[in-house]
């Protein structure tokens, strides 16, 4: 019996998914058994018609939330226009940047969109924190901005964060703008800087990388837990309660900041090792290896 015989008689005798057909409408059962009965008939409509199931199956399914990044509804809506407005000419500058260097090298943009992706990955995993309010992840940014340079960084960030707030529930849109500050544009800057810095002090690509990946991410949480305490405190004095937020991320981020230090070290070696014409070409290293 072929692969896809067995897979279809295997699907027949599955209890649960014998269920999940006969709970969905008697046209979408005729098409997802067309498909399964008899693959050669309507298989394009019917072949749709199973994806969009199994999709719709795949979102009732419960799974524990968690809240990541600022949560929605954590900051005052003064609060949370005061951070869109800061992020503003950072985003700005970021869109007029990729727009210029992917006239030059048309092949820039897929590989900004290969970091996107990479920065919505890492920044996906979560570790709650539940007395902040937010949770504790990588963050990912320290990389983007050693590699495409802060300006864009943020414009992958902040295409990161919408994505994870409009389908995941990760932060919120009306904490967007505080989000994309703390790990756009902190992040970015920090790492690209720390990077750039230790190269022209002549460290290697190694210790440069995990500087730069430590110092993003926790720079990314000192930025957070400033724009928490900005906005919550009300009458409260903002030291102290910038301390204490700071202080209720060290348990989780201080052992993340050194991963993520160790995650930005390795994928900078690796690139040199495997793709150093990448890094000549996105100006992090010269042709002789000396740093841009």
């Amino acid at each position: 019996m072929k692969k896809s015989q067995l897979i279809r008689e295997s699907l027949r005798r599955h209890y649960f998914f014998n269920f999940v057909i006969a709970a969905c409408p008697q046209s979408f059962r005729v098409l997802f058994r067309q498909s399964l009965w008899n693959p050669k008939k309507d298989s394009r409509q019917a072949g749709m018609t199973r994806n969009l199931i199994v999709f719709v199956f795949l979102l009732a399914i419960p799974a524990p939330a968690y809240a990541m990044h600022i949560s929605e509804g954590i900051l005052p809506l003064s609060w949370a226009v005061i951070w869109y407005l800061a992020i503003l000419p950072f985003v700005g500058y970021g869109i007029v940047r990729l727009k210029k260097v992917s006239a030059l090298d048309p092949a820039f943009k897929p590989l900004t969109g290969l970091i996107a992706a990479v920065v919505f990955i890492i920044s996906a995993l979560p570790v709650p924190v539940p007395i902040a309010g937010t949770s504790s992840h990588p963050c990912g940014t320290g990389i983007s901005g050693i590699l495409i340079g802060p300006g864009i960084s943020v414009i992958v960030a902040a295409i990161a964060l919408f994505m994870q707030a409009l389908f995941l529930a990760h932060g919120g849109l009306s904490t967007l703008g505080a989000n994309v500050f703390s790990m756009g544009v902190l992040g970015s800057l920090a790492g690209f800087l720390v990077f750039r810095l230790m190269r022209r002090l002549n460290f290697g690509l190694a210790p440069s990388g995990f500087a730069a990946g430590l110092l993003a991410d926790w720079a990314t949480y000192a930025g957070t837990s400033f724009i928490l305490a900005s906005g919550i405190r009300g009458d409260e004095a903002f030291l102290p309660l910038f301390a204490k937020i700071l202080i209720a991320f060290m348990p989780t981020q201080v052992p993340l900041g050194v991963l993520e230090g160790f995650i930005t070290a390795g994928m900078v070696v690796l690139l040199s090792r495997k793709r150093p014409d990448i890094l000549i070409k996105l100006k992090v290293l010269k042709k002789e290896g000396a740093p841009a």
